[in-house]
């Protein structure tokens, strides 16, 4: 849902971000934890009630985010990074984060990717 309406590089670069924030810990300890932290990602933001209309997106979207597992499982120096660092990222048509003014990574279709904190694995 994040990045339905994005490019397969806005969809990778979403991913990253939320395995980077798994990874850290800060937002859980699981890919569930995270996109269901409170106001981080669209499952806690949009009605419990919506309705999947596009089936296609939804098996693309699937299909971007396990290729994203699968590559965030490499060894850190074979990982191929969209946004590194980036913690956050915003679609400003929609939002305007206080944290807008941190370290803008890299902006792809409508989302604009920020490093506001460095996130280090746990240990």
């Amino acid at each position: 849902m994040e990045a339905r309406d994005q490019s397969v590089r806005g969809k990778e670069a979403v991913a990253e971000v939320a395995l980077r924030r798994r990874d850290s810990g800060l937002w859980g300890n699981s890919m569930c934890d995270v996109v269901t932290a409170r106001k981080q990602f669209a499952p806690t933001i949009v009605s419990p009630n919506t309705q999947l209309g596009n089936m296609q997106a939804w098996d693309r979207s699937v299909d971007v985010a396990l290729r994203a597992e699968r590559n965030w499982a490499l060894p850190v120096g074979q990982r191929r990074e969209i946004v590194p660092g980036a913690s956050h990222f915003a679609a400003h048509a929609i939002a305007n984060p206080s944290w807008s003014n941190a370290y803008q990574v890299a902006t792809i279709g409508d989302h604009t990717f920020y490093r506001v904190q460095r996130l280090k694995p746990r240990t």
